[in-house]
């Protein structure tokens, strides 16, 4: 046996055949599907219905791709610092930085509401399938993606009538297998309670990122307020400040973003060659255009820094998505795992040759790739222009004719993230559109009629300073009047930014109706015949990718052997002392500084764990078999990257924030007593 193969079979006998017969940690399993048996017979305890129910019911989801948790009957959420650090920016000004020094309400008068932000939690869980799938019946193509797209809205909209306290959203499971509905109770009026510093929380920076261990105090809380009051939430999780116990079940509930689990063959090497190269190279010059910007000026250096970090993290994940697909071993990996399959549903009529479909398809997305990624500039104020645009066209139709994101259902939250005062820093607009602008012209051509569309006879550097200068599109007045005028306000608009965003938009719509056509319809019908494959192969151990809406995964508290060496579960304190050089970003924050002689340093900071979480975990709750909060997850070791793609859990690990380090930092460093008082209140 060669080596390429012999550790193409370790992988796939550590992976155990992702999304076909899941380990005992493994899945990121919907609340309606929850294998408990499964889990009792290899913990010796499940969670009941009960117990399921009120995890759930004290799960929140935030908007901007978070997940948190209600910890109080007063609305008070948990979460992570790094997931509310834009609302501390955004209420930052010159001289108060909010995000930098971090923010303690002493009284509830005094917590602020974060722009654009809402909460949500599930309150049912229905299937959708049939009437998803009658809907689009024989149609292929872009009529099966406008079929799909109208039976959605319908269903939406007739569950969810008050649109003022619920949100419908038909979520789409096993590329097309499932759909079901969402019903969420929302919270739209979500403030800022308590937060650390930015270099508390962010203590290591990039270089640690996605590493264990790790010395980050990434906890922030929130509450969710509703006519002016704090919202009663009597199914909460309860608080508790105690220490990690090696070996220890923990489940994590959370709203996990986007895994690519069930990709084929064809799809995995699209990643590889064309998206992940493009994707790295151009968040990298990114990065470097913002460090170069920011320089050593204090005010731009407050309102980048959350940016930057953003593409950091980006940038990172991408690097590791790069490593994963081109680890010879890995990817022999999913080769066998797809052969698995194949052999195991060849000659069914009924599910034929979905993966010829695939590769058809992905033949179609690499000759519009760039055409698709350079569409349209980037930046908050064209994006607010495009969008003006779009929605007075969209809401001038039927609610079923409307295209994704502009349906009834969507509209509301769609309104109050273009309505909700936000600051707007020029440089940082400029320095974004310039950016995209210039990767347009580079990967299209300067001969493109594309790269002519959206540049015309202007350089990316003066369309870009002409446009930020010239718009009002940063008053939120302007904004809303503009929506509420709808197509004939956006029409007679002479604003640089709504004229642009018209010229362009229609060239938008052009690409979405080939990519529905030629990729979106054909790989939405095959998806639904892979998920039957998977399905008939391995039975109900079957669990959907991620797609940012409610799970629950378990697995035990615990480090891993690296290079002979064992990593511990759990830091301290001591060790972020130890491992501070007084230099960004090892520099520890002020007030942890000053509170040294009050910590107990030997006490628990952050925490691993053997759960499987992905983006949009940030923020979940680490809870013990007694609904106990333990902690708040924020991230995952290098070594969970390419759980995107499979599961291995040999070596990578979950990582959060312990509650007992929080607890210090209410008492000694942050100190917040009503907060505390409000935790342990019976």
């Amino acid at each position: 046996m060669s080596s390429l193969v012999r550790n193409a079979s370790l992988l796939l006998a550590a992976a155990a055949l992702p999304l076909g017969a899941a380990r005992a940690d493994e899945g990121m399993w919907t609340f309606d599907a929850f294998p408990a048996a499964k889990m009792k017979s290899e913990y010796g305890w499940a969670p009941d219905q009960a117990w399921l129910d009120r995890a759930r019911m004290a799960a929140v989801r935030l908007t901007g791709g978070c997940s948190a948790s209600f910890v109080s009957a007063s609305g008070l959420i948990l979460t992570n610092q790094h997931c509310v650090a834009e609302c501390l920016s955004d209420l930052s000004t010159p001289g108060n930085d909010l995000l930098a020094k971090g923010f303690v309400a002493a009284v509830r008068a005094e917590e602020k509401q974060c722009p654009g932000q809402q909460a949500e939690i599930v309150t049912s869980i229905k299937d959708a399938s049939a009437q998803v799938k009658s809907a689009i019946g024989t149609a292929s193509g872009e009529a099966a993606v406008k079929a799909r797209t109208a039976a959605i809205a319908t269903i939406e909209k007739a569950a969810c009538p008050d649109t003022a306290t619920t949100r419908c959203q038909v979520v789409t499971l096993y590329g097309g297998g499932q759909y079901k509905l969402y019903t969420y109770r929302k919270y739209s009026d979500v403030r800022i309670v308590w937060a650390p510093e930015d270099a508390a929380s962010k203590f290591g920076g990039d270089p640690d990122n996605y590493n264990f261990p790790r010395y980050a105090l990434d906890g922030s809380f929130l509450r969710a307020y509703e006519n002016g009051r704090p919202v009663a939430t009597p199914q909460h999780l309860k608080w508790t400040g105690r220490e990690p116990v090696e070996g220890e079940p923990v489940f994590v509930v959370g709203n996990p973003g986007s895994t690519q689990r069930m990709l084929t063959m064809s799809q995995f090497a699209y990643q590889r060659e064309v998206n992940l190269p493009v994707t790295q190279a151009t968040q990298s010059e990114l990065r470097g255009r913002l460090i170069e910007a920011i320089g050593d000026d204090p005010e731009r250096k407050r309102e980048g820094t959350d940016t930057l970090y953003g593409i950091e993290n980006n940038l990172k994940r991408t690097i590791g998505r790069v490593r994963a697909l081109n680890d010879p071993a890995f990817y022999a990996g999913l080769a066998a795992r797809e052969a698995d399959l194949k052999a195991k549903v060849a000659g069914n009529p009924a599910i034929g040759n979905p993966w010829a479909e695939v590769d058809k398809a992905m033949t179609a997305l690499r000759a519009i790739d760039a055409e698709r990624r350079f569409s349209q500039p980037d930046g908050e104020l064209v994006g607010y222009a495009l969008t003006l645009v779009r929605a007075a066209q969209e809401r001038a139709k039927p609610d079923a004719d409307r295209l994704p994101g502009y349906s009834d259902s969507a509209l509301p939250l769609l309104q109050k993230q273009m309505l909700d005062l936000k600051p707007i820093s020029g440089w940082l607009e400029e320095l974004t559109m310039r950016w995209s602008l210039s990767k347009a012209r580079e990967y299209l051509g300067a001969d493109h009629s594309q790269t002519k569309l959206l540049l015309g006879r202007e350089s990316p550097e003066d369309l870009a300073k002409r446009l930020v200068s010239g718009t009002k599109l940063a008053d939120p007045a302007i904004r809303k009047a503009l929506w509420d005028g709808g197509q004939a306000a956006v029409a007679a608009s002479t604003d640089p930014m709504i004229v642009y965003a018209r010229a362009i938009e229609a060239n938008d719509r052009r690409l979405q109706k080939i990519y529905d056509e030629q990729v979106e319809g054909p790989l939405s019908a095959a998806r639904s015949k892979l998920a039957d494959a998977r399905f008939a192969a391995y039975g109900d151990s079957v669990y959907p990718d991620a797609t940012f809406s409610l799970r629950i995964t378990y697995g035990k508290v615990g480090g891993w052997m690296e290079n002979g060496t064992k990593v511990a579960h759990r830091t301290t304190w001591s060790g972020a002392f130890d491992r501070a050089t007084g230099a960004e970003p090892f520099a520890l924050a002020s007030a942890i500084l000053a509170s040294k002689s009050k910590l107990n340093l030997n006490g628990a900071m952050d925490m691993a764990y053997a759960t499987d979480t992905i983006g949009g975990n940030s923020g979940s709750p680490v809870i013990d078999r007694n609904l106990n909060v333990i902690g708040a997850n924020f991230d995952r070791n290098i070594h969970g990257l390419r759980n995107d793609y499979a599961y291995d859990m040999t070596m990578a690990r979950s990582i959060g924030v312990t509650t007992a380090a929080l607890e210090q930092a209410l008492r000694t460093v942050y100190p917040a007593p009503a907060l505390l008082r409000e935790l342990y209140a019976k």
